[in-house]
């Protein structure tokens, strides 16, 4: 008597998860979802780049600017540079980024040391920090453009203390007002920077500074060893970032000084303002414009570079 072999049973085979199957989706379709965002930058970043590049290069008026604009190559160019007005402004752009991205890193940095740790006062400051952050720049100037007045507070408080008989000239000396300026634009970027540093060092492990007091370490033996190392990578993010914050301000200085005294406060992009919507060339103006562009640009590919670096260090 021969025993019957039951048939082999089919092999289970289990259903694909649906977040499988959704992660072998076709690059096709996934890259579907970028249109929005690639139509949204080529109408608003890309075309309008693309005219100011046509203008900088063409002979553009309030007379031309609605009809044929005449190809004039890099003349736009030699006229700003040649007249000195690009040169002086270059200059000026270069010292007011000085002074932004120094008190900036500096006042951010040493701010979330401050409030590393929590608790209620420094939550209080945090949110103060960034309310005085998310201000708009049109109230934030004004405010300061009445706090730095002849009878502002600082020159009250001032005269009020002996320390001089007349008020500081804040905003009318061609010294003082791009320094002040530039003082008002990096009280305002501080408060961003310490969110970003404080978001790093509250990283750091608290053994780590149990291991350090143990071993005797005193604070500022941990700012040097500890805590400077461990924020280096956000450094050099926010560094890029506040540079490009200080190159391309221009409310700030639209409100509080206007260019003033005479062209003292004049930057790069306040100056190609003035060139295409006071002065009516828009030409010129345009190709003021294209240089500050260009470093923009630069400081931007330097980002990318730093967040690629950061990304595969992590």
């Amino acid at each position: 008597m021969t025993a019957q072999l039951a048939p082999a049973a089919a092999p289970h085979t289990a259903p694909v998860p649906r977040s499988r199957r959704a992660r072998r989706r076709p690059p096709q379709v996934r890259l579907l979802f970028l249109v929005p965002a690639v139509v949204f930058l080529g109408l608003f970043s890309f075309f309008p780049l693309v005219q100011l590049l046509r203008m900088s290069v063409s002979k553009v008026t309030a007379a031309t600017l609605n009809g044929t604009w005449d190809f004039v190559g890099l003349d736009n160019f030699t006229a700003g540079f040649s007249s000195g007005q690009s040169t002086e402004a270059l200059y000026r752009t270069g010292v007011f980024v000085l002074v932004v991205t120094i008190l900036g890193m500096v006042g951010g940095l040493a701010a979330a040391i401050a409030l590393r740790t929590t608790g209620r006062w420094s939550g209080f400051l945090l949110a103060l920090m960034v309310f005085v952050w998310a201000l708009p720049p049109v109230v934030n100037g004004s405010v300061w453009k009445f706090l730095l007045g002849d009878s502002g507070l600082f020159n009250t408080l001032l005269l009020t203390s002996g320390l001089r008989d007349t008020p500081l000239p804040f905003l009318y000396d061609q010294y003082w007002a791009l320094m002040s300026v530039a003082f008002v634009n990096a009280f305002v970027v501080i408060p961003f920077n310490a969110l970003v540093f404080r978001a790093a060092l509250m990283n750091i492990s608290p053994e780590t500074f149990e291991a350090a007091a143990l071993d005797g370490a005193s604070k500022w033996q941990e700012i040097r060893h500890i805590m400077l190392p461990s924020v280096r990578p956000t450094t050099l993010v926010l560094l890029v970032l506040t540079i490009v914050y200080g190159f391309r301000s221009f409310d700030f200085i639209y409100v509080m000084t206007y260019g003033g005294p005479g062209t003292a406060t004049n930057t790069l992009p306040f100056l190609g303002y003035l060139q295409a919507f006071v002065r009516y060339d828009f030409g010129l103006g345009s190709a003021t414009s294209v240089v500050a562009v260009i470093g923009v640009l630069v400081l931007a590919a330097v980002y990318a570079r730093s967040i690629r670096r950061e990304e595969s260090e992590s």
